[in-house]
């Protein structure tokens, strides 16, 4: 009798250790899942984030540098957070950077309405291990690891000026600036390659006045186009710094029927520059394919984040060859383009 207790409780223990053991495993196959997407979770959150800041939102030029970039980020892998202020404001943009700080990004790419306003909050970026950039638009070059630019500044400002002189079809006579915002440095660098151009090749050339602001917007350039035509009746050219300026000054001489006498060159997209294009308001539009420099904006900060190095003639797929300077930090993505009335249907930007 003895025996058979003691078989039956030698039993139920061996029950008890074999109940411990499928116990113990179904725990380890539930914590190995649970590891597991806790992993899957991890990697997921752990996507680059990279943040492209441009001047403003809600314009066509910066509309199609953010399909750009938005694509990049699908066909690249990263997150792109595309964000920026509402008006062409430096301290709207320290806002939106802070923001993008306390939201522990990988890298801040910048096109600054200011470059100095926004030196200290970039400083901040840099010293929490956020990699800064500048794109369209240069920034303090102490502060960013690459500077993105559309075209060489210098050569893109004396481009616009001697296409202003071929349009205007004579070298001597008065003339006027447009620009976007007075702080912009990469306007500011157009217009001094342009002055330079026609200084050096144009001495016959006067300037009216110095740059108008135009604030980036359209109605604003209308309106000044319209106040420079009444001071200065012996206009013969405009030039157009910033996406919105040339379309108000078009729209200004259209309005006057002044097409036969004073040209109108500036830096615009096509599908917005079609139509004053076509009437002969505005006589060239000359810029790039934004959409490609918000597609490189990313492809670089990913390259960049990742620990690679940007090479001389790189090849970046769907943007093309790009050029590196010998300070290794400034990038050039190609020549620029002009749309005319012949050719501006032949784009959807």
């Amino acid at each position: 009798m003895k025996k058979f207790i003691g078989s039956i409780v030698s039993f139920m223990f061996l029950i008890g250790i074999l109940a411990g053991c499928v116990s113990q495993g179904s725990s380890n196959s539930e914590n190995e899942g649970t590891t597991n997407n806790a992993s899957e979770e991890k990697e997921a959150n752990g996507k680059l984030k990279i943040a492209v800041v441009p001047k403003l939102i809600g314009i066509p030029y910066f509309n199609a540098s953010e399909k750009g970039a938005i694509q990049a980020g699908e066909d690249l892998g990263v997150e792109t957070i595309y964000t920026g202020p509402t008006e062409p404001d430096a301290a709207q943009q320290v806002k939106v950077i802070e923001d993008l700080i306390s939201q522990n990004v990988d890298v801040i790419a910048v096109a600054p309405n200011d470059p100095a306003s926004l030196t200290p909050v970039l400083k901040k970026a840099k010293d929490q291990g956020i990699i800064v950039m500048d794109w369209d638009t240069p920034a303090d070059q102490s502060v960013v690891e690459l500077s993105v630019h559309q075209i060489d500044d210098e050569q893109y400002g004396r481009h616009i000026a001697k296409s202003l002189i071929e349009k205007m079809g004579t070298e001597d006579g008065e003339i006027a600036i447009l620009t976007g915002g007075l702080s912009a440095a990469n306007l500011n660098t157009w217009i001094d390659g342009a002055k330079k151009e026609l200084e050096e090749n144009y001495p016959d050339i006067k300037l009216v006045t110095d740059k108008i602001a135009t604030d980036e917007k359209q109605q604003v350039a209308y309106q000044k186009t319209l106040d420079l035509v009444k001071s200065y009746p012996n206009l013969k050219g405009i030039m157009a710094f910033s996406t919105p300026a040339p379309l108000g000054a078009a729209q200004a001489i259209q309005e006057k029927g002044l097409q036969d006498d004073i040209a109108v060159v500036g830096t615009a997209l096509p599908t917005d520059s079609k139509p004053y294009l076509e009437d002969g308001s505005l006589d060239v539009a000359i810029l790039w394919e934004p959409d490609k420099l918000g597609y490189l904006t990313v492809a670089l900060a990913k390259q960049l984040a990742e620990g690679g190095k940007v090479e001389n003639g790189q090849n970046v797929e769907n943007v093309g060859e790009i050029e590196v300077w010998e300070d290794g930090k400034t990038i050039i993505m190609g020549p620029p383009s002009d749309f005319t009335a012949e050719n501006a249907a032949d784009y959807d930007f």
